[in-house]
C-alpha cells in the first residue's frame, strides 16, 4: 500500500490532457498497489501564491524565534512540505505552456525548496537533497512534439523537473508524454499512445 500525491497544474480543468494522463498513472499505481491512498493537490484551483519577501524571510528564522506572524506566513509552505514528505509516490501533471511549466507549479516548487528541510549543504559545500525514497511520475502534455526533433530544444519542462527535483533528492523520476495533441494525424492517437506507455515500477 502506497500514499500517492497527485499534483495538477493545468488551466484546462476536466478537459486537461495532463490531468487525464495523471489519472491514468494513478489508476495503474492503484492496480499495482491495492489499497493505496490518494491525495490530490490542484495548484491552480488552490491558487498557490508566489513567494513574497515575508514568506521567504521566515525560511531562515529558527522555530523558537518565530513570531505568530512568522508562523502564519510559513504555514502553507510547512503544509506543502509535510504533504510531500508523507507521500511515497508523486504524480505531477505538467503541461508544457510556452515551452515551460505553469507558474503555479513553479510556486509549489519555491514553497517546498527549503535549506535544512528539503535540502542541505554537505561538508564540501555542495547541496544534498533530503527528499529521499520517492518515486515521481511526470504527466506531461503538449500540443507539439518535444521529445525529439526540432522541438526538443524548446522543452523546458522535462529537463527542468528532472534536474530540480533531483536536486531535492527525488532522482527516481519518469516522464510520460501525451504529445502532438494539436497535430493532425498525431492527435487522434496521442492519448492512447501516452496511456499505453505507462509502466509502474
Amino acid at each position: 500500500m502506497k500514499q500517492i500525491l497527485h499534483i495538477q497544474s493545468s488551466l484546462m480543468g476536466t478537459q486537461s490532457y495532463s490531468i487525464k494522463l495523471g489519472n491514468a498513472i494513478v489508476e495503474k499505481i492503484q492496480k499495482k498497489y491495492p489499497g493505496s491512498t490518494i491525495e490530490e493537490l490542484n495548484l491552480v484551483e488552490n491558487d498557490i501564491p508566489h513567494l513574497t519577501p515575508e514568506v521567504l524571510g521566515t525560511f531562515f528564522i529558527p522555530e523558537e524565534q518565530m513570531t505568530e506572524k512568522d508562523r502564519k506566513s510559513i504555514q502553507l509552505s510547512n503544509q506543502l512540505v509535510e504533504q510531500l514528505m508523507n507521500a511515497d509516490i508523486i504524480v505531477i501533471g505538467a503541461p508544457l505552456i510556452n515551452f515551460a511549466i505553469h507558474s503555479s507549479l513553479k510556486s509549489w516548487i519555491d514553497h517546498i525548496t527549503r535549506a535544512g528541510v528539503t535540502f542541505e549543504y554537505g561538508e564540501d559545500g555542495r547541496p544534498v537533497g533530503m527528499v529521499k525514497g520517492k518515486k515521481v511520475y511526470v504527466a506531461m502534455a503538449s500540443g507539439g512534439i518535444y521529445s525529439e526533433g526540432p522541438g526538443k530544444d524548446n522543452d523546458f519542462v522535462a529537463p527542468y523537473l528532472k534536474n530540480f527535483l533531483g536536486f531535492l533528492g527525488m532522482t527516481d523520476l519518469a516522464v510520460l508524454r501525451a504529445e502532438g495533441l494539436k497535430i493532425p494525424g498525431v492527435k487522434e492517437t496521442a492519448m492512447e499512445k501516452a496511456i499505453a506507455s505507462i509502466v509502474i515500477d
